[in-house]
């Protein structure tokens, strides 16, 4: 999808401190054989600060870099992939309460890792389609610090704390959304549920997260296990198709992309699952920062963005190549350009 005259004037993050995985191993909460099957070196540790109090702090950050209003938000959408508060609470009313004021649209989006790609298509089709609605507030938060999710243990990666926040509007920015592209490879759909029943609800009775087991669990039907390398050649074609359509909307090349962010998990599926399918090297990607801090969730595109920023690794003319998978499989892919060295750098 195109996406013309959509701007980025800020972006926001929470980050917490991170515990090394050589500390973790010395409290006995992995094993130094389970950290090698991924090469992360540690994750964000929020300890017990609220995933919508982190939320509010990286949106109030974006609007701090910028000239915008929250209260001027026309939309603020919410995206998380874990409990964030008491059960039939939303917390989108949090930061409308506390930032935003209560006129703006607020939903939350359910969209797993890719819930940050999905608010962007979101917010920026209903910015075009009305043209009096000017701007969009966009967030992730999650703190995983709960007892039925093992951040050391849980599938091929570890899961770090955080948040991020997005001002898209249409008043020109420093960065500008060029395009953005979702597709889903669904035949692969029981890969993420495979070994459990979906009632009740695995939260409401206690059982912990473990998508190892998940995954043990779909390799062992002797079908699954013998279409499986069919399946995922597929993800892999599928991330090509969405890319490839993502940088002709975009009208720029893979040639023009200074640096590729994708998920922060296990060095090999990100060479497997996002790089080879474009045939581009690690380097290219932002692996080297976000092994440091875990697999943050919906934030971890966002948060690449503001470390390649800070650390001067791209400017003006540069294009992002941001790229994500979540359960399902979907697959999402976003081109941004940088416009300028944001204000809040000098």
């Amino acid at each position: 999808m195109r996406t013309p005259g959509m701007f980025i004037n800020g972006i926001g993050t929470f980050l917490p401190e991170t515990v090394t995985v050589d500390a973790a191993i010395a409290q006995g909460l992995c094993e130094a054989a389970e950290i090698e099957t991924h090469e992360q070196l540690g994750a964000a540790v929020a300890g017990t600060v609220p995933a919508p109090d982190m939320a509010l702090a990286a949106a109030r950050q974006a609007f701090d870099r910028c000239d915008l209003r929250p209260t001027d938000a026309d939309l603020l959408l919410y995206a998380d992939t874990w409990h964030q508060g008491p059960d039939g609470w939303l917390p989108q009313s949090y930061l409308q309460r506390h930032l935003t004021g209560g006129a703006a649209l607020a939903v939350e989006v359910g969209q797993g890792c890719n819930g940050m790609f999905g608010a962007m298509e979101l917010a920026a089709s209903y910015l075009s389609a009305v043209p009096e609605k000017r701007l969009a507030l966009l967030v992730a938060a999650d703190n995983y610090g709960t007892p039925l999710k093992d951040r050391w243990r849980i599938g091929p990666f570890i899961l770090g704390d955080a948040a991020s926040a997005v001002v898209l509007s249409k008043e020109p920015g420093f960065a500008r959304l060029k395009s953005i592209r979702t597709i889903a490879v669904s035949g692969i759909e029981e890969a993420g549920r495979a070994g459990e029943p979906m009632f009740p609800p695995g939260p409401t009775i206690g059982r912990p997260v473990d998508f190892l087991a998940r995954g043990r669990a779909f390799m062992r039907d002797p079908a699954a296990r013998k279409s499986a390398a069919e399946r995922f050649a597929l993800v892999n074609q599928r991330m090509k198709q969405i890319v490839d359509q993502a940088l002709a909307e975009a009208e720029v090349a893979l040639a023009d992309i200074a640096r590729i962010a994708f998920i922060s998990v296990a060095r090999e599926i990100m060479k497997q699952r996002g790089l080879a399918a474009l045939g581009v090297p690690l380097e290219m990607s932002t692996w080297d920062f976000g092994r440091t801090i875990g697999h943050c969730g919906a934030s971890d595109q966002i948060l690449a963005i503001d470390h390649l920023l800070r650390t001067r690794q791209v400017g003006p003319g540069d294009h992002l190549l941001l790229m994500s998978s979540a359960p399902g499989i979907v697959l999402s892919c976003a081109v941004v350009q940088i416009l300028e060295h944001p204000s809040w750098l000098s």
